[in-house]
């Protein structure tokens, strides 16, 4: 049985005093339950204070939101896999569609970041969507099947069963809109299908997938219920301690 991922992406959001007061709440209402896996991840300038914070918290990994492929160099304002490993991130978000749309970022970029994270014991969670115009043409499919495949291109079967994806329509990030227990439920099962057919049916089985778009207490149950839906990538809705707590708790209440 594939274990439900819940990750909080913070985006551009929360200072190191924002963050304290974050988890002083959010730990008290998460208990020490260790049937969901819990992953925040902070802006870069908060991951030093989150990871003291989380240093002796068992059941709470520690996830990045970006990373440069280069180990090393003259690559002004990036971070690499070894300087996020230093502050103790497990996860790392590659291929989000904000970095996809606003910063130009291809499948080939994405997939080089992929290999870079498990060069360096970095679990990718790789984010993939659609847009609401590729959805309203019937390019669902397609633009998965080309995601999917540019980017894991190249990776094991060990290193996939170790890679996190998020699906995330981008019509939904952001807009309060989410798609529907059987939209999501249908783009995961077809991104299961395209694993199969890429690597074995077997490898494909053991990998989860999350769900993106505008998660929240009242509706992640639902979701969350559907059988090829491991897990959420939550975005606005983990800034607030009680309600990404919620979530989380939804979630286990499906595991009892």
């Amino acid at each position: 049985m594939r274990k439900k991922i819940i990750a909080a992406n913070w985006k551009m959001n929360m200072t190191n005093g924002e963050a304290e007061a974050f988890f002083e709440k959010f730990l008290q209402e998460l208990g020490e339950d260790r049937k969901v896996e819990v992953v925040i991840v902070p802006p870069f300038t908060a991951l030093a204070k989150a990871g003291e914070l989380l240093r002796d918290v068992q059941n709470v990994n520690l996830g990045a939101q970006n990373m440069h492929w280069e180990k090393s160099g003259a690559f002004t304002g990036e971070i690499s896999a070894s300087l996020l490993r230093e502050l103790y991130v497990h996860y790392v978000v590659l291929g989000h569609s904000e970095r996809r749309t606003l910063f130009g970022e291809t499948d080939a970029i994405v997939n080089r970041k992929v290999h870079a994270a498990h060069a360096n014991s970095l679990t990718p969670i790789v984010c993939i969507g659609e847009t609401l115009a590729e959805r309203d043409a019937g390019k669902v499919e397609e633009v998965l099947a080309t995601q999917v495949k540019g980017s894991l291109d190249g990776l094991t079967a060990e290193q996939l069963e170790e890679t996190v994806i998020a699906y995330e329509p981008v019509w939904a990030i952001g807009t309060g809109r989410t798609a529907t227990p059987e939209q999501a439920q249908e783009a995961h099962a077809f991104i299961r299908g395209r694993l199969a057919a890429g690597w074995n049916a077997e490898v494909a089985a053991k990998v989860r997938i999350q769900y993106g778009g505008s998660v929240k207490p009242s509706n992640a149950g639902e979701l969350m219920a559907q059988p090829d839906i491991d897990g959420a990538l939550v975005g606005g809705a983990s800034l607030d301690a009680r309600g990404f707590a919620e979530i989380i708790q939804a979630t286990r209440a499906l595991l009892e």
